[in-house]
């Protein structure tokens, strides 16, 4: 069976997930904001949920109509045929709704209303009134966009920035997938520098060096959908984990590397990158941002300095980012890549960002100025 898939993802970030997904072998249907729409089988549901990177979660698109009473509401959510997503003991709730510019707008009355919707629907099929509730576990989500409700059917579970290794955090770190989005919209590729001097708990550097080695950000943690014998096979799921794991390469060199002034963060790192089994590919180190240095030529600054909003300590920007532009100024050949919302970022770099992209960080917004160096020469490209 073939189904259209919806991924959310970064706001900001919907060209680097529809290019992920090219790449797996899907095809897009349509990219919206924070969406990319795929189709694939049911192979599709276990691939995308181990191979994305850049991915909040994989939904089955269920439905989609207008709506905008309850009455038109519960009445389309009956007319579908939930027992194509939902066995007779499945247990099944609606675990989000949001809405935007709809006349429906409550989500707690618009969760209350589908379920119900869906049980009526439901009890037709199966003859009964009470459902056991027993089984595997079927949660939906629904988006309400000026009065047209989608409805998909979770396939993930725990968000997918949750890779598994992160067990310690700074205090203000950058999720998973929002990292390896940063990093896939650089040309950088695991033969060349990649320095992040604000490390923290190693998000980015650890998402690099995942790259790297060709690990699979899901191959090392379980989706919801693993226990769906109604719409995906166990095969399925044992065919992705061979493919993830025959294309690690934990033999790959690497320069990759991670300063924070914190020693007791960079322990954290070392730990978390032990976890995600990339520690031998990271060179952590307690150094502050004004030591910043390197011998060789066209690496890459790829980071998530503090900018106030979640730190408190809005003094000491202007040090900070003064102490970066001039370590970054004695760098032969660098190019910058930084997310914040701090907006004096060019000023203390003292140049134009080359581009910079809005992108929102959670619900906070920030832009991420590239600031771009030389290319390294055509032969020594060849040599890399």
């Amino acid at each position: 069976m073939i189904y259209e898939f919806i991924a959310p993802c970064h706001f900001g970030m919907e060209s680097v997930l529809k290019r992920e997904i090219i790449d797996l072998g899907y095809e897009i249907s349509k990219v919206d904001n924070g969406k990319v729409y795929f189709k694939g089988d049911e192979a599709a549901i276990a691939r995308a949920n181990t191979f994305l990177r850049t991915a909040e979660r994989v939904l089955i698109k269920c439905a989609e109509f207008r709506a905008t009473t309850f009455t038109e509401l519960f009445d389309a959510v009956e007319l579908i045929d939930w027992s194509q997503f939902v066995p007779k003991d499945g247990k099944f709730w609606v675990a989000k709704a949001a809405s935007v510019n709809s006349a429906l707008f409550s989500p707690s009355d618009i969760q209350s209303i589908i379920k119900k919707a869906m049980v009526k629907s439901l009890s037709k099929v199966y003859k009964i009134e009470r459902f056991p509730e027993t089984g595997a576990s079927y949660a939906f989500r629904v988006f309400l966009m000026k009065d047209i409700v989608t409805i998909g059917l979770d396939t993930t579970g725990e968000s997918l920035h949750k890779r598994g290794y992160r067990k310690l955090v700074s205090k203000a770190p950058v999720a998973e997938n929002l990292a390896a989005a940063m990093i896939m919209l650089t040309p950088w590729k695991s033969d060349r520098i990649l320095i992040d001097p604000f490390c923290g708990s190693g998000t980015i550097p650890i998402e690099a060096a995942m790259m790297a080695a060709n690990i699979a950000p899901g191959m090392n943690r379980n989706f919801l959908s693993m226990d769906w014998d109604n719409i995906i096979r166990r095969k399925s799921w044992y065919n992705v984990s061979d493919e993830a794991n025959d294309l690690v390469n934990l033999n790959v060199e690497t320069d990759i590397q991670g300063y924070d002034i914190d020693g007791d963060i960079i322990k954290s790192a070392k730990q978390n990158a032990a976890l995600a089994n990339v520690d031998k590919l990271i060179h952590f180190q307690k150094r502050p941002v004004s030591e910043l240095s390197h011998p060789k030529k066209y690496g890459f600054i790829i980071t998530n300095p503090p900018y106030g909003e979640r730190i408190g300590e809005k003094e000491l920007l202007p040090k900070l980012y003064t102490e970066f532009a001039e370590s970054f100024k004695r760098l032969d050949d660098f190019s910058a890549y930084i997310i914040t919302g701090y907006p004096d970022v060019e000023k203390y770099m003292g140049r134009k960002a080359d581009k910079n992209r809005k992108i929102y960080n959670g619900m906070m917004k920030t832009y991420y100025y590239m600031f771009m160096g030389k290319k390294p020469p055509k032969r020594d490209k060849e040599r890399q």
